[in-house]
């Protein structure tokens, strides 16, 4: 089998869960920088990262990297790149995105434009072709430059990893299903302690939750763009991947976790999410007040996503709401709190620093996952059950 390597985008400040997660499916990890993770693997490697991952936003298969400072420069190494290696004569080939940052050359229709026409130079030299009708499997590419350095990567995900099919229903300011993972997974939480999020809007949390809990694969109920690439990767080795995510599942996995939300509509959105999900079953929504949160049992744990406060009307209902934060934790005072917020006083008005407070960088808004981890419960005795 060829080997390759690939590049996991994620959330600023979320690398160490990627470069986790990559480990533990087997990978070798080449590179961690800020927002991406480079790791190598093989043409399986594209199935069962696409499927498994839980805090990427994609995979992209890494063909080229080098250096350029004028148009003529891109256009020379992009022609310089075997394409005839990833791309059949009938493919269907294009630049979908480009970012340039700190480098010479900025335009992304530029170097789209160029890219393209660069491809399209090699492709009639390899295929002894004037014309392609593109008809075939589809190939985007994503670029980025950085200091001048190109990087030139094939999306083999197609739409972002986040979109796992569930989420139909939504409320004003949901959070990504990839963040809402890496925040869980940031903590101590496991399937077997208890779990609510006062807070859950459409259900996200807790249905990334309860997926982890029963060990359900993220990309289990999608599809991927890379499906169609019959000549690189073989259909058998999609349906391995299948199989062994259907063979870790959890079948009848009893969790305890509890969604919260004010707004009756929007438990209502979180219920039809969690069915879509296929964990409807291990999840209670309730309409509920953060200022009624109470659970009869110790040591759980609170995740969530309370509001930012992005509209000012909003921003001068924060004090009172991050208080009633603070009264919550002193009621449940077994209890582990984990949050993210970009609401700078958060600490302040819940009264209790956190005792550690990680950045990080939700699209271009920056937030801080603040950490307030309750006393350990004591261990249990052998004869316990």
């Amino acid at each position: 089998m060829s080997q390759y390597e690939f590049i996991a985008p994620c959330h600023f400040g979320l690398e160490s869960v990627l470069k986790q997660e990559i480990q533990d499916l087997g990978y070798e990890v080449v590179l961690v920088e800020d927002g991406k993770v480079t790791f190598r693997g093989d043409e399986s490697a594209i199935c069962r990262a696409n499927i498994f991952l839980r805090t990427t936003e994609r995979v992209l298969l890494k063909v080229a990297q080098f250096k350029a400072v004028t148009y003529d420069e891109l256009f020379e190494a992009t022609k310089a790149i075997p394409w005839e290696n990833y791309l059949p004569k009938d493919a269907k080939f294009w630049v979908t995105k480009a970012n340039s940052i700190k480098s010479a050359l900025f335009s992304p229709s530029d170097i789209q434009s160029i890219m393209k026409k660069a491809m399209v130079e090699r492709m009639k030299k390899q295929y002894h072709m004037d014309w392609f009708d593109e008809t075939g499997g589809s190939f985007p590419l994503r670029v980025s430059l950085m200091k001048d350095i190109v990087t030139v990567g094939l999306d083999t995900s197609g739409e972002s990893l986040h979109r796992r099919g569930y989420r139909k229903l939504t409320s004003k300011a949901p959070i990504t299903e990839t963040l809402a993972a890496a925040l869980i997974m940031l903590t101590p939480w496991n399937a077997d302690r208890h779990l609510v999020d006062p807070f859950c809007g459409s259900g996200t949390i807790p249905i990334e939750a309860a997926m982890i809990g029963a060990k359900i694969a993220p990309g289990m109920n999608r599809s991927f763009i890379s499906e169609e690439w019959t000549h690189m990767i073989p259909k058998k080795a999609w349906y391995a991947a299948v199989e062994e995510a259907n063979s870790m599942i959890i079948p009848d996995c009893k969790l305890s976790i509890q969604g919260y939300d004010a707004d009756g509509e929007i438990i209502a959105a979180a219920r039809q999410n969690a069915k879509l999900a296929g964990v409807d079953s291990m999840i209670h929504f309730q309409q509920r007040d953060v200022a009624a949160l109470a659970h009869p049992n110790k040591y759980g744990f609170v995740i969530t996503n309370p509001p930012y406060g992005e509209r000012l009307e909003d921003k001068e209902a924060l004090p009172a709401l991050y208080k009633q934060i603070g009264e919550t934790m002193k009621r449940l005072d077994t209890w582990s709190y984990y949050l993210i917020t970009s609401y700078e006083d958060a600490q302040k008005y819940i009264g209790k620093q956190a005792a550690k407070n990680r950045k990080i960088y939700n699209g271009m808004m920056k937030t801080y996952f603040y950490q307030f981890p309750g006393p350990r419960p004591p261990k249990r005795t052998p004869e316990q059950p």
